[in-house]
């Protein structure tokens, strides 16, 4: 009624009002300069009523942004006992996780299960309990890469201000149930189809009626991914118009009349997002099927109400994402509503896809060019077959009855696979800045807006490839150490991408072997710190990876970076390839193989990086790492791998004239490296060390560290400082560091 009152359509308070809250929430100058351009638009349009609505909206952001900037830096000490939230509890082998509840405030917890009997416990756990605990608390890590992923602003996103690790539960004690507890039986639901279902139906009965994949899909979950359709299995409109239809149709037949009808909607909706773990897809979905408008006015009160109650939720990919599809289906929805039904759906693939493109690859970087079919006709499968079919089948469970269905999942994962193998690899573009990402925005809307001229259709086609060619393109070479935990991974990329060295992956250390029920389903390292960062930077085919010898944590996860990112080839020294489980991982990835020689030159920059020495053992191990040296724009570059004080002094006798700028030191700044002699001797300015935080090593040594400062080097570390990066312009080195 309000809204009547001032007589201004929907849109134009909700778009400013969007932007307002990224002001806000995640400031910048694009978004302000944007802000003001609205303001301007909205006088112009003499829509001044709109102002005072959109200064309390500011001033209810701003009261809740510093509620989150108290969460952060106001933590809590100690924790004595938890509640954990029932429907977010996951065990993955010896490893359980879980969002609790304690001191009023929500917490990530995690903890490492004692014995089998234990696992079966939580896998189990269908009723609320509280935990009386000895626990330690840390903030979570911000991002660690250049474009990399925010832990800590993605637990913000959620209320959680604190990761919890649990070292003891001493005491486990029953709550009593509450009435109408939704989350605790949407947690019972999603254990009876564990205990009552294999996988993987049970995994596709939980993931499309209840929101809920557990950590064993692990591995589909990343082909969905990669093929651009894990969207699929995010409960949003598809679900949501499935249920409420169902519902209205059973009432109805029951003779009920329209307006009762209508009136038990309300309820049954708030119901459902409860059940479906409160997505915001879903809240989306089900404001849009409850609220009395039409076309973009229905998007734009969504929009608004959603702002409203769950103002955190669009700091999320999936929130952003959700309101952008529904805007986007209502722009095109006046250009095909004469088409057919499957013209309209095939229409609404590849205009959601290209117009949502920007967005995409903002956030992930790469895009999957074959998703666009693959949405469209795995859309029409999981809502005309499978759904239906796992609500058959799992209210058919109740009676006793399971019906025969679990091959068609089979079926369906091995035409996943085998679609996988055809179409591998993703398009990769770059990280986008935030004025190309509103250009991309401008452009996309004005290609739908004049579609029928073919001479503006071409001229912004040309402007659009421009655009994201920039992203994928570097201008500038540079050398990054990438922050890998404690672990070593440098990449050296040439501008315009004419060459691509990466010196080795990074790869986590096994200290134990674990038994069967522990064995947990993991993504390795490279997932979340290398592989995000080399397709931020654009890379879709490395051309030479060095692989310096073969500890775990140099090469550890280089068969899964050779599952997503193209090798052109592996260089290895002889040593190397006398190891079993090193050539064991050079047959899994079977890329092309070089053996490094001594004074072999690989061009890159305004030279080459040489090899001083492929190895002085043999053995693959430490003193076996291969030394390469590049002299590039007049700065001398040394890359040591692992290399210790005997092969330090090896390669000073080789090379004793041998002068440094800028050093890898050796062993992540272990004592056994960074020899003061050989310090003294090649006098390097800037000594960079890749290392884990608080890793059990006590790197770096602070013998090494005191070395260092006698000879007058600037020390710059990963746990520190994270992803420390040299970009030469101007033929000037100039360096800047994630923290």
């Amino acid at each position: 009624m309000l809204i009547k009152k001032l007589n201004v359509p929907l849109v134009f308070l909700a778009l400013p009002l969007i932007v307002l809250y990224f002001c806000i929430f995640t400031p910048n100058l694009t978004l302000w300069f944007c802000f003001f351009a609205f303001l301007f638009l909205l006088f112009y349009r003499k829509y001044w009523k709109i102002f005072p609505i959109l200064f309390v909206f500011g001033l209810y952001f701003s009261i809740v942004h510093v509620q989150s900037e108290k969460l952060e830096h106001t933590p809590i000490a100690t924790l004595t006992s938890v509640i954990p939230i029932s429907d977010t509890i996951q065990v993955n082998g010896d490893l359980l996780s879980f969002q609790a509840l304690s001191h009023h405030r929500k917490f990530q917890v995690y903890y490492q299960i004692k014995s089998k009997q234990e696992q079966q416990f939580y896998k189990t756990l269908s009723k609320n309990v509280i935990l009386d605990v000895d626990a330690t608390l840390e903030s979570p890590e911000i991002k660690r890469n250049f474009n990399g992923f925010d832990d800590r602003a993605f637990l913000l996103s959620q209320n959680i201000g604190q990761i919890v690790t649990l070292q003891k539960i001493k005491k486990i004690t029953d709550l009593r149930p509450q009435l109408f507890d939704l989350r605790l039986l949407r947690r019972r639901a999603i254990v009876f189809i564990q205990k009552h279902f294999k996988a993987p139906e049970s995994n596709y009965m939980t993931g499309l009626l209840f929101g809920f994949l557990g950590k064993d899909f692990g591995e589909m979950t990343d082909l969905y991914t990669r093929l651009g359709i894990i969207h699929l299995f995010a409960l949003s409109g598809m679900q949501v118009n499935f249920f409420i239809a169902g519902f209205r149709k059973i009432l109805l037949r029951l003779g009920m009349t329209k307006e009762k009808v209508g009136i038990l909607q309300l309820p049954f909706s708030l119901s459902y997002a409860f059940l479906t773990g409160l997505s915001v897809s879903v809240i989306r979905a089900l404001l849009q099927k409850n609220i009395r408008l039409k076309g973009m006015d229905n998007v734009s009160a969504t929009l608004i109400l959603i702002l409203i109650l769950m103002p955190k939720s669009m700091l999320s990919i999936g929130g952003q994402l959700t309101l952008f599809y529904a805007f986007v289906i209502q722009m095109i929805a006046p250009k095909v509503e004469r088409l057919g039904k499957i013209k309209q759906s095939l229409v609404y693939a590849l205009a959601l896809s290209f117009l949502v493109l920007p967005v995409l690859i903002f956030d992930f970087h790469v895009f999957q060019p074959f998703s666009i079919l693959l949405t469209f006709a795995f859309s029409f499968l999981f809502d005309v077959l499978l759904l239906p079919l796992l609500l058959l089948s799992f209210l058919f469970s109740f009676l006793g009855i399971i019906l025969p269905i679990h091959a068609l999942f089979n079926g369906l994962e091995a035409v996943i696979h085998g679609i996988d193998q055809i179409i591998h690899y993703p398009l990769v573009f770059g990280s986008i800045g935030s004025w190309t990402f509103l250009l991309l925005l401008i452009l996309a809307g004005l290609l739908i807006d004049f579609w029928k001229n073919k001479n503006f259709r071409l001229c912004l086609f040309i402007l659009i490839s421009l655009c994201y060619l920039s992203c994928k393109i570097p201008l500038h070479p540079s050398i990054t150490m990438m922050d890998v935990g404690q672990g070593d991974s440098i990449f050296l990329q040439d501008q315009w991408n004419r060459q691509n060295i990466l010196i080795d992956t990074g790869g986590k250390v096994s200290f134990k072997q674990k038994s069967e029920w522990q064995k947990s389903i993991c993504s390795s390292n490279a997932e979340n710190t290398l592989i995000p960062a080399l397709q931020a930077k654009g890379v879709s085919q490395i051309d030479h990876l060095i692989l310096t010898h073969t500890d775990d944590d140099h090469v550890g996860d280089f068969v899964t970076l050779a599952d997503k990112i193209k090798i052109k080839e592996v260089c290895v020294t002889p040593g190397e390839l006398t190891c079993p489980d090193f050539i064991k991982k050079l047959k899994q990835a079977r890329v092309l193989i070089h053996v490094l020689k001594v004074g072999d030159k690989i061009p890159i920059f305004d030279s080459s990086l040489d090899v001083l020495s492929n190895g002085y053992t043999r053995h693959g191990d430490n003193n076996d790492s291969v030394i390469t040296y590049g002299n590039f724009y007049g700065t001398h570059f040394l890359f040591t791998g692992d290399l210790e004080k005997k092969g330090e002094l090896e390669l000073l006798k080789q090379y004793p004239t041998l002068k440094v700028d800028v050093l890898k030191a050796g062993h992540h700044g272990s004592k056994t490296s960074s020899a003061p002699e050989f310090i003294n001797a090649i006098q390097p300015k800037i000594a960079l060390i890749s290392v884990g935080k608080n890793n059990r090593y006590g790197h770096p040594n602070q013998e090494t560290l005191v070395t260092f400062k006698k000879y007058h080097v600037a020390v710059f570390r990963t746990d520190q400082h994270g992803a420390i990066a040299l970009t030469n312009r101007l033929k000037q080195w100039q360096m800047t560091t994630v923290k």
